[in-house]
């Protein structure tokens, strides 16, 4: 008989048993971990401040313009009196300018005080009333009158606009939206831009900046990278109204000659020196243009004159027929067409006196048309170069 050793009941393994608990507890802190049970409080005492060490010199730069020029940037508030079809109804509007002189003068736009019955200033941390002294529409510019104590108002310094450069730093401090004191910075995009305003007048020889400028900034100060004023910022090209990165301003050699011209109350319209009893001229199509001004009358001591501009003669029979007709056409200033005498004033907005163009003429009629590139001296209307133009 065959003998078996006795039966032995065979006892778990404890191995997975303690797998499943350790993976257990690793997904449960993990669980936690995540939730963020053992980070560890926030603290209640203020962070300590990371040294910064010096600005870079551009923002040096830009922080001293700031500080040196802003207390010369004017706030200017307007309130006008307009007409509706529900009756008067007065409206509000803002703009920016800046400190001319030390006698309180203040330049800006046009346009920000066109019609205004109430316009108050706020600059150098002073509020004042002020009146309109003078404007000239055709270059958007007015000059304001502070009135009270003006001691201790900063004039911005100066520039020049004729030897700017495309790239250049172009830094604008205004009052966009009514946000008073506000600059931004960008570059000088092009220049001698030409611009349609609202009103129609033509304005040349405009600064083309993509520094930000919307509404308020009107009137304030365009500056170069030394604190210097290069422009008057007055337009904006945006079909939203806001900023879309193209600004123009006024050059300031323009501004250099308008604004003493307002302050004596002398003309800004500039002329030829020319008059004309006619108001067009039909010319042959092949002479690559089909119309033109002329000129029946070439002012001595004018530009038109010193320029050898040459006056047009019509010789008639009693019955009216032409029998010679001599002299120039005016057909172009600044490659701009003109086609009849009453152009003239609207192409001429926004040039300054002393201001040269570049005039196209047709020559030689009848027999022999050739053209013409002549370059006249704006001068302003009523003042002659004789008398000293």
């Amino acid at each position: 008989m065959t003998a078996y050793p006795p039966f032995r009941v065979r006892q778990p393994s404890m191995v997975p048993a303690l797998v499943a608990g350790a993976a257990f507890v690793l997904a449960t802190f993990l669980l936690l971990d995540r939730a963020g049970w053992f980070r560890p409080p926030p603290s209640g005492e203020p962070r300590p401040i990371a040294p910064r060490g010096e600005l870079a010199p551009l923002e040096q730069s830009l922080v001293e313009v700031f500080e040196r020029c802003s207390r010369s940037v004017a706030h200017i508030n307007v309130a006008a009196v307009v007409r509706t079809r529900y009756g008067r109804v007065q409206q509000t509007g803002s703009g920016s300018g800046f400190v001319w002189d030390d006698a309180g003068t203040v330049v800006t736009n046009h346009h920000v005080v066109a019609g205004a019955t109430q316009v108050q200033v706020t600059v150098g941390g002073r509020n004042y009333r002020a009146t309109v002294v003078n404007a000239s529409p055709n270059h958007d510019l007015a000059v304001l009158r502070l009135q009270g104590d003006v001691q201790g108002l900063v004039p911005l310094p100066l520039g020049s606009s004729s030897d700017l450069r495309v790239g250049q730093t172009a830094i604008v401090i205004g009052n966009p939206f009514g946000f008073d004191q506000t600059m931004t910075t960008g570059i000088v995009s092009a220049l001698n831009r030409t611009l349609e305003s609202k009103d129609g007048n033509l304005m040349h020889g405009l600064i083309q900046v993509d520094a930000a400028v919307n509404p308020g900034n009107s009137g304030g100060p365009l500056l170069d990278s030394a604190g210097r004023l290069v422009g008057v910022t007055t337009a904006i090209y945006s079909p939203s109204g806001a900023s879309a990165g193209i600004g123009f301003a006024v050059p300031v050699d323009t501004v250099n000659a308008i604004v003493p011209r307002l302050l004596g109350g002398r003309s800004t319209q500039v002329v030829l020196g020319v008059r004309s009893d006619y108001d067009s001229y039909r010319l042959d199509p092949e002479l690559g243009y089909v119309s033109g001004a002329i000129c029946t009358a070439v002012l001595e001591g004018y530009g038109a004159a010193n320029a050898g501009l040459r006056p047009f003669r019509i010789q008639e029979t009693p019955r009216g027929e032409v029998i010679q007709q001599y002299g120039d056409v005016l057909v172009a200033i600044d490659g701009k067409p003109v086609r009849s005498f009453s152009e003239l004033p609207r192409v001429l907005r926004g040039r300054r006196p002393g201001e040269v163009v570049k005039v196209t003429v047709i020559r030689g009629l009848p027999e022999t048309p050739q053209q013409v590139e002549l370059g006249i001296a704006l001068a302003a209307e009523g003042e002659s170069m004789a008398a000293g133009m």
